[in-house]
């Protein structure tokens, strides 16, 4: 592997997003209204960025999980871990987010390239696999069917999940999307989901699949490169690969038009969820 990734073009400038003001961060539906705002960003200016952002713990529910037919028992079991929760803008289902794993975004404009579906992920996990290439483990992406929110690109080491990569298209711009567990409690995050999926299936069989959460089959990168990291410590991997790459990475700042789209999704994101969750007292949001 080179220093350089294929798709990125020297002189190139991308707009990065971690440390933000307050007031993008004190909402729980924040990062998700924020990544929307900066996909209407991307696409209107032609601007590549790079968003990064961590939360406290919490319950990330994606709009199939609402289908479960038991779906008020089910976050009531969510009460026993004090995990507040909330269902995002996109498909997929049930993560956990906090302190401990990195939520980070690369954004694309569309205007001259429409990127397909595999070749967005195939960016995400080139980076990933060479932000760690001085590790002789190898990062591989496929399904790893009994973790939470399985998919096509789960990443792994030795065969155990350490994250997942969603995508999300809005207005001429293209978010890939990915949680990495740095480190923390990887196990209890399982049986958090898992707990959810047992009590709110019941046994019962749906026109939906939901996984069978195994604890065993995620990891933490931390665990899986016998390496101590903090959640600083890869975001400065990731970063510097660009770098590298002669490609200039600039603080972002938050013009008038990226306020008032972040407004519109907090807006929505908050609608959202009033529609689709039963309204107990840790749905509240906030």
């Amino acid at each position: 592997m080179t220093d350089s990734l294929d798709f990125l073009t020297a002189g190139n400038e991308f707009l990065v997003y971690d440390k933000v003001p307050s007031i993008y961060t004190t909402h729980r539906y924040a990062p998700f209204a924020l990544t929307d705002a900066l996909i209407k960003e991307a696409g209107e200016k032609n601007q590549p960025i790079l968003h990064f952002w961590t939360t406290e713990p919490y319950v990330i529910l994606g709009m199939m999980d609402t289908k479960l037919p038991f779906l008020t028992e089910a976050l009531e079991s969510l009460s026993s871990f004090s995990y507040p929760y909330l269902v995002r803008n996109s498909g997929g289902l049930a993560v956990i987010s906090d302190e401990g794993v990195l939520n980070f975004t690369l954004i694309f404009p569309e205007k001259d390239e429409r990127l397909s579906i595999n070749e967005g992920y195939d960016r995400m996990h080139q980076i990933i696999q060479k932000a760690f290439k001085d590790f002789p483990e190898q990062i591989d992406a496929y399904e790893i069917p009994d973790s939470y929110c399985p998919g096509d690109y789960d990443l792994s080491i030795n065969g155990r999940k350490i994250a997942g990569i969603a995508q999300r298209r809005l207005n001429g711009g293209i978010a890939i999307m990915i949680y990495l567990s740095v480190n923390g409690d990887q196990k209890k995050r399982a049986e958090i989901i898992k707990t959810l999926y047992d009590h709110g299936l019941k046994g019962t069989e749906t026109k939906w699949h939901f996984p069978t959460v195994k604890p065993e089959v995620m990891t933490t990168l931390e665990h899986a490169l016998a390496h101590s990291f903090t959640v600083s410590d890869v975001k400065k991997r990731i970063k510097s690969l660009f770098l590298k790459a002669s490609i200039e990475l600039k603080e972002a700042t938050f013009p008038p038009s990226v306020q008032s789209d972040y407004m519109e999704g907090l807006e929505k994101m908050t609608k959202r969820n009033k529609k689709m969750l039963p309204q107990l007292p840790l749905s509240a949001g906030g």
